[in-house]
């Protein structure tokens, strides 16, 4: 998890909800956010807070808070350019994925 948290400092978020491909162990997606987090996300300034949740009937979150929704939609996009990111993001039941951002409004 990163957590660089000042909650005047939050401004946006990406809320993506999405289900593990068949074979794909839970162990696996936390190895692999670890990975994100360590090689990739923890140069991003304006990332606040990363974090995986688990919900009912194996949906997970992935959820990062940034200094705006801007941020958050310019950092999920540089994912596609990152190889630790990519192999990530190919554990996700592609069908299953919806990712929304959000902006705070108080």
């Amino acid at each position: 998890m990163i957590n660089k948290c000042s909650i005047d400092n939050i401004g946006g978020m990406e809320f993506a909800t999405f289900k593990l491909k068949e074979g794909v162990t839970e162990s696996r997606l936390i190895e692999l956010s670890r990975r994100v987090e360590a090689e990739f996300l923890c140069y991003q300034e304006e990332l606040i807070l990363h974090f995986l949740v688990r919900g009912a009937d194996g949906v997970y979150a992935d959820v990062a808070i940034a200094s705006s929704q801007e941020k958050a939609e310019e950092y999920c996009q540089q994912w596609l350019d990152n190889m630790v990111a990519l192999e990530y993001l190919e554990l996700f039941d592609k069908e299953s994925v919806n990712m929304t951002f959000w902006s705070r409004i108080n």
